[in-house]
């Protein structure tokens, strides 16, 4: 251990292999922590000369009550509908929300967080980027004594609670839907491979199919980078000008979603008696497009909701150690863009 620089908090934790929670609680001689544990921690600080951080300290015990909250993006319907639920909650509770976004860039994320501490949030609302691997930048909020509370897209490298969705079962059910409506090639446009949100849903739409015992193919399977209307419209025509063309889609997104009907809508190819399409979020917009788009509802206010009053509670306990996780269930809502009449049903058969 190099004694060039100030002793903190983190650094005792790391060298004793404890949380800092554990660390901080034990030089306070807290009752929940073991004889033992205050007596290591005592000494080891007494011996490198720790000195507490009295400024972070003070900011510790007078709250700002101000929440810092991070998505990847503002102008876009499931996360609006996340921060409204977040801002009503935290609202009624007397904190404010700070907004920021990360434009689903690391570097812009960092930033963001940054920004946050330097702001004295009390704790912070995030749901990461599709950028971020390891959450070294979100760590210095624990550091600093300000829990943090994941949502929807989350990393494992922080301890911290999750709120999610069932992914899984979403598009398992999803996929189920379309099976039961007598389509046969259900094609996938599917997200990142290195996003735990969307590895879930590619999951759910594979096991359907093996449940189900249906046909399968790599080449119904594209990958979406930006997950963007541009892609759903590029791989939509790579999967209909192909050899073995599917009778229909399962998107990771609804915005990927509203490519694929442009593109269908362009070639004239009917949904759903020649094609069924479905998509994942249930954006307002699925209700107007035309055919309206059968979706997965993943109820973004009540994800908003929970996150908040999970956080809040954590800054009232101090509580920097709980790893809860909290799990949506989502809704199927059916549209015109998958349902088959019986007439349709022989068309598709």
């Amino acid at each position: 251990m190099t004694e060039k620089k100030k002793l903190t908090l983190k650094d005792i934790a790391r060298e004793l292999g404890i949380s800092i929670s554990t660390a901080s609680r034990a030089l306070k001689e807290h009752p929940d922590i073991a004889d033992e544990t205050i007596k290591m921690v005592k000494a080891f600080a007494e011996k490198h000369h720790y000195v507490p951080n009295i400024l972070a300290v003070n900011f510790r015990k007078s709250r700002t009550y101000n929440i810092g909250l991070i998505v990847p993006e503002l102008v876009h319907h499931f996360f609006s509908t996340v921060i409204s639920g977040a801002i009503d909650t935290a609202k009624k509770h007397g904190y404010n929300i700070l907004v920021s976004q990360s434009n689903d860039i690391l570097s812009d994320e960092t930033i963001a967080c940054r920004t946050m501490l330097a702001s004295s949030v009390d704790g912070l609302l995030i749901s990461i980027s599709n950028e971020t691997r390891d959450a070294d930048h979100l760590k210095g909020f624990l550091e600093e004594g300000k829990p943090v509370v994941q949502f929807d897209k989350v990393t494992d490298d922080l301890l911290s609670p999750k709120v999610i969705v069932d992914d899984f079962e979403g598009a398992y059910q999803a996929v189920k839907h379309l099976i039961d409506q007598g389509y046969k090639k259900i094609a996938h446009l599917r997200g990142r491979r290195e996003v735990k949100n969307s590895n879930e849903r590619a999951i759910g739409y594979q096991q359907a199919l093996i449940d189900h015992q249906m046909e399968t193919s790599e080449e119904w399977i594209k990958d979406c980078f930006a997950i963007d209307e541009a892609e759903g419209y590029k791989f939509c025509k790579e999967l209909m000008t192909s050899k073995n063309p599917p009778d229909a889609i399962f998107c990771i997104t609804d915005l990927v979603a509203f490519g694929v009907l442009k593109y269908l809508k362009e070639m004239e190819i009917a949904v759903p008696d020649e094609i069924g399409v479905i998509g994942f979020s249930n954006w307002k917009l699925a209700e107007i497009v035309s055919p309206s788009l059968s979706s997965v509802d993943q109820h973004g206010y009540q994800m908003g909701e929970k996150a908040t009053l999970k956080l809040i509670e954590l800054i009232k306990n101090h509580d920097l150690e709980n790893e809860e996780i909290i799990e949506l269930k989502t809704n199927l809502i059916i549209r015109a863009s998958t349902i088959l009449t019986k007439k349709n049903h022989a068309t598709i058969q």
